[in-house]
């Protein structure tokens, strides 16, 4: 997952996004040490300046955040999605594989909206967790049925923006992306590179924040441990658990459709995706599993021409784990925070999950935490705020999703190549 990947624009072009180093592992150390520090010192009268200076370090840092979503899930989603139109017209084999995508994406979405609440029911979030939502502002009111159906299309986008409304903005610049791909090819290419700068901006931007990420994040750890105590730790490992959990239903699904769709035995398939499932986890990268991917369909008897064709677009617009752990991280922050998520919440939020899972390309997986993840809590009615010390774990779930990924990857290709024969 931790990648960045070359969405194609029209005419054929291709547009490369910037690339960005984060620094993952000090985010995370900073995470444990702001815990542990908080833990430590919560009552050892520390100067209510300094409490009040670390509070807004992390308040500050929150919201430079959260003011780069919008623009940067706007201008991915028309790369992203132009790409994947362009895609479903390049022939049969392409379009059986976007069929398989939507069946994988959507059942994963819905498994999560269904599982995680037992889940959760089964073993409860440790109470020590409720420390991560004391900056959390309160929850969006969702809709009744009438109201979000109405609510699906916004009379003002601008004002839509304003008012973080992600559903109908999501809906609108999927809508966008698709006229783009009918327009002339100059006007198309004109627009399609207008959002390929728009991304890099905001991706450098972004990359800024997140550089100083581990200020951030220290100062509103901090402030977690001081009113967890040791709890905090409890809690995150419990966190991670539970969203990963919901990754392992879509590796064990890999396994699933490549036995039924691709006629492969599970010991079969199981030895023969090895060895790109070990360069996925060593690497936690799609990208820099994509040869070892190779050989595994060669192992698989797969022909070279379908797993050439396919692989590689699976990799730049199919993350077959993105409904199921983003919903997992939302519905988890639901949970926390006591919000009765209804059914009209969950499948706002399975739709928001399913257009941002195909119309964002591949980024590092902290960028990718926050502009997947910010608009399903949105649309769902749940706060963000916690987000910002979860995205410093997120190197951790991150494995079972490039593991998940690059498993589901070969076990499409192999649907594809059989139903192709």
């Amino acid at each position: 997952m931790n990648e960045t990947a070359e969405p194609a624009g029209s005419g054929g072009r291709t547009y490369e996004l910037v690339t960005i180093r984060l620094p993952v592992a000090l985010t995370f150390a900073a995470l444990v040490a702001g815990l542990a520090g908080g833990v430590l010192l919560a009552d050892s009268g520390l100067p209510e300046w300094l409490r009040e200076t670390l509070a807004l370090i992390g308040t500050l840092w929150l919201r430079a955040l959260q003011m780069t979503i919008i623009p940067l899930v706007a201008s991915l989603l028309v790369l992203g999605l132009t790409q994947t139109v362009r895609a479903a017209s390049a022939g049969r084999a392409a379009r059986r594989f976007l069929l398989l995508v939507f069946g994988v994406l959507i059942a994963g979405g819905l498994f999560t909206a269904l599982a995680l609440p037992a889940l959760l029911a089964a073993f409860p979030i440790p109470p020590s967790a409720s420390g991560f939502l004391a900056e959390a502002r309160e929850a969006q009111e969702v809709p009744g049925i009438l109201d979000f159906l109405a609510s699906l299309v916004a009379p003002n986008i601008i004002a839509a923006a304003a008012e973080t409304a992600m559903l109908p903005l999501t809906i609108f610049f999927a809508l966008f992306a698709v006229a783009i791909t009918r327009l002339p090819d100059e006007q198309g290419e004109r627009l399609v590179g207008f959002f390929h700068a728009l991304a890099n901006a905001m991706l450098l931007v972004i990359g800024w924040v997140l550089w100083v990420a581990p200020a951030g994040v220290f100062a509103l750890a901090f402030g977690v441990g001081a009113r967890s105590g040791g709890g905090a730790f409890a809690a995150l490992g419990h966190y991670i658990l539970v969203v990963s959990a919901m990754g392992g239903f879509v590796l064990v699904l890999a396994y699933a459709l490549a036995a039924v769709l691709g006629g492969i035995s599970p010991w079969r398939f199981a030895r023969a995706a090895l060895p790109a499932q070990a360069v996925a986890v060593s690497t936690q990268s799609s990208l820099a599993s994509l040869p070892a991917m190779l050989d595994s369909a060669s192992r698989l008897g797969l022909r070279a021409a379908t797993a050439e064709f396919v692989l590689p677009l699976a990799v730049a617009i199919f993350r077959a784990t993105s409904p199921a752990m983003n919903m997992a991280v939302a519905l988890y922050v639901a949970a926390l925070a006591g919000i009765e998520i209804t059914p009209v919440a969950a499948l706002a939020g399975i739709m928001v999950a399913l257009v941002i899972s195909v119309g964002s390309v591949s980024l590092p997986g902290s960028i990718s935490f926050v502009v997947s993840i910010g608009p399903i809590a949105l649309a769902m009615g749940v706060p963000v705020e916690p987000l910002a010390l979860l995205v410093a774990v997120e190197m951790l779930p991150d494995i079972m999703r490039t593991l998940a990924n690059v498993t589901m990857n070969l076990a499409v290709t192999s649907a594809v190549d059989r139903t192709g024969r």
